[in-house]
């Protein structure tokens, strides 16, 4: 299910929340140095700029005043007029907020500090083949906000974020140039070839069709002519507009035209969730009879209510980490399944083969080389590795989905030992863990059909060995498609919101050495660079990008607390270090 990250920390049934879930900055440090899944010696990767051409491209930039253009700081997307569709505008931006639970801040600290790192955050983009066979629509019968309106226009959506990065370049604070994009997870939303192959051209660079099965004719819900769904091109009276969502003739058509991304300007790595290897999120797919109706030609497009809410509420509350609900629902309605055109691109891809496709030359961009996997990690099918994020700091992405089913998350015992050697082996360097899952949505004791004796571990005990390495400067996540920033102790755990529910926001990060015994690390939101204002003639590409913010705004049951609180936004987070 794509069901937006469940909201993981409130238990009632919310479909939007529930669908949720279903580097550095120092011109002498080279870039994207990796480290296997083993934590070995870090190796230079051929793709990687070396430090010196590092500093010749950015040394212009790097004499540029900070600025908060085009983040969050300057504008945030703000509502118009009143009524069941609001059109969106430019509103104030949000303040920077300095938080001092870990730490208190010294007086002169702007004028001492030194950059140590300055990257950004992309997570849950959930790009979307809005026409496979097994997306999990009909689930909207038992809630409004299990499905959402504007999900076909993902990757002009993507697109737009792309070339916002490549627009502002470098830190608000600092005015350091970025180093990388690091994605938490979530890259794709129903674990098919396709939508992994959609977002590895975003990032990297080049031309992604929409168009799967029929290559003339659009095949999902939005023309199924059932008023549980916008039929954006059709007079149908169907329940959204009935809110007051617009006719837009010929929406169909352009949603499906190929899209082209310039790719990201600077390296970036790559992160997985459960969306890019569960079934909606939930449930094992490669291999299963899952992976049979993916690229099989029939679609489920409706079920009662009553059975809707039954299946969400064992989701929910991991009743079902196989399948096997499902599974029976499928046989039940298959007589009233749609024929559509079969794709094999919508093939559900195991670890190792989610890892080969990074590999491949084509998605290569700007590096490095795998973006982050390597070829250890085809061997061993771990998709957990360590990277080189400046001189003195090294990133630890972690893979926090549990192979076994259900949408919550977790790490195997040997994941776990690896995490606590590789931090006791950079204990002289400071340290930034990359996961999917936050602390609070990971309690998933599901056992890994590879590894079915080993033990589970979750949020509780991942916090506390990082606790124990105090090296550690930040554990940064996304999964809840929620703006939330929790101290720890001794480090700080930041949360960021999706790229598909509003307000789609990803996350700046610069880190300072402020020479008086504390670290701040400054969080910073940005939005897309498509414009506020929406023109419901305006089909390009851009005009697209702007349609997806104005859509997930206005998406029935749309969580409007997943922006956080002006502390989960815009800060300053104050660290004590030697």
């Amino acid at each position: 299910m794509h069901r937006r990250s469940r909201r993981t920390a409130d238990p009632q049934l919310d479909r939007r929340s529930f669908l949720a879930a279903a580097g550095a900055v120092t011109t002498a440090a080279g870039l994207g140095l990796a480290v296997g899944p083993g934590g070995g010696r870090a190796a230079a990767n051929p793709a990687d700029p070396t430090p010196q051409a590092v500093a010749t491209a950015e040394g212009a930039a790097e004499a540029a005043a900070p600025t908060g253009a085009g983040t969050t700081l300057a504008s945030v997307a703000a509502p118009r007029g009143t009524g069941g569709y609001r059109r969106l505008g430019a509103g104030p931006g949000w303040p920077r907020v300095v938080r001092s639970e870990l730490a208190e801040g010294r007086s002169g600290r702007e004028d001492r500090r030194t950059v140590l790192a300055s990257f950004v955050q992309f997570t849950d983009l959930h790009l979307t083949d809005v026409q496979h066979p097994l997306r999990y629509e009909f689930f909207r019968s038992g809630e409004a906000g299990a499905w959402r309106p504007h999900e076909a226009l993902t990757l002009p959506g993507v697109v737009s974020l792309v070339e916002r990065v490549n627009k502002v370049r470098r830190g608000p604070v600092t005015g350091a140039p970025f180093r990388f994009v690091v994605t938490t997870g979530d890259n794709g939303d129903e674990n098919a070839k396709i939508e992994a192959e959609w977002f590895l051209t975003a990032l990297s660079g080049g031309r992604m069709n929409p168009q799967t099965g029929d290559p003339k004719h659009y095949e999902g819900v939005q023309n199924s002519n059932l008023k549980l769904y916008w039929h954006p091109d059709s007079a149908l009276r169907d329940q959204d507009k009935q809110l007051g969502y617009p006719r837009i003739d010929g929406y169909l058509a352009a949603a499906c035209r190929t899209v082209t991304s310039p790719g990201l300007n600077i390296p970036w790595y790559s992160t997985f969730g459960n969306h890019d290897l569960l079934s909606g999120g939930c449930y094992p797919a490669a291999g299963s009879f899952i992976a049979e109706v993916c690229v099989g030609g029939r679609k489920l497009q409706y079920i009662p209510p009553a059975e809707a809410k039954w299946l969400m509420e064992g989701e929910t509350a991991g009743a079902d980490p196989k399948g096997a609900r499902i599974r029976d629902m499928l046989n039940k309605h298959r007589r009233e399944m749609r024929t559509v055109t079969p794709d094999p691109r919508r093939v559900p891809l195991t670890p190792r083969q989610y890892a080969a496709l990074h590999l491949e030359p084509r998605f290569t961009g700007r590096g490095p080389v795998g973006h982050g996997y390597t070829r250890e990690n085809l061997d061993s099918g771990n998709l957990y590795y360590t990277f080189r994020v400046a001189e003195k700091v090294i990133g630890i992405s972690i893979d926090s989905t549990d192979p076994g089913g259900h949408y919550q998350g977790s790490l195997g015992t040997a994941q776990l030992n690896w995490l606590d050697r590789t931090l006791a082996q950079h204990k002289d360097e400071y340290a930034l863990v990359f996961s999917h899952h936050p602390s609070w949505s990971m309690n998933n004791t599901t056992p890994d059909p590879a590894r079915p004796q080993e033990a589970r571990h979750g949020g509780d005990e991942i916090l506390a060995l990082l606790q124990r390495h105090n090296n550690v400067l930040a554990w940064i996540n996304g999964h809840s498609h929620r703006n939330r920033i929790r101290p720890r102790g001794s480090f700080w755990e930041i949360a960021t919101a999706s790229h598909i529910d509003y307000p789609q926001l990803a996350r700046i990060i610069e880190i300072t050495d402020n020479h008086d015994g504390t670290i701040s690390l400054f969080t910073t939101l940005i939005e897309s660079a498509a414009p506020y204002r929406t023109d419901f003639h305006d089909l390009s590409q851009t005009g697209l990008a702007s349609l997806y913010r104005e859509l997930a705004f206005n998406a029935p049951g749309n969580d409007t607390t997943l922006s956080g609180t002006p502390t989960d936004r815009n800060t300053e987070l104050l660290l004590n270090r030697r």
